[in-house]
């Protein structure tokens, strides 16, 4: 008989190619969304550029967008157990971005 402990049923095997792994740097998220999905745009910004492209996009169902969600919100939790609240920098974004745009123009909360 096999050991449970050492051969997990729900365990998956994932990979991940060596572009994928590099990452994207993204410092501005949009997020949309209508009755059948969620839409992520991950945007790099450069300072003192008013123009910015949108560098990643990743399409969600509403429920695996609320497990991101939970996911983020407990990892975050760890990561301020361990170093600290996150300053929240609420209201506009920085000048240095070249534009005084608040975050609910940008953030769009659906179609």
């Amino acid at each position: 008989m096999q050991d449970n402990k050492n051969n997990p049923v729900n365990q998956i095997n994932i990979e991940i190619s060596d572009e994928v792994g590099e990452g994207i740097y993204s410092n501005l998220a949009i997020i949309t969304h209508s009755p059948a999905e969620f839409i992520i745009d991950f945007v790099k910004m450069m300072p003192g550029v008013p123009k910015a492209k949108v560098k990643s996009r990743i399409i969600l169902t509403p429920q695996h967008a609320k497990r991101l969600y939970k996911a983020l919100k407990e990892n975050v939790s760890k990561y301020e157990a361990i170093h600290g609240e996150i300053r929240d920098s609420e209201g506009e974004i920085p000048s240095i971005w070249g534009c005084r745009a608040r975050p609910e123009s940008i953030a769009f909360s659906g179609y």
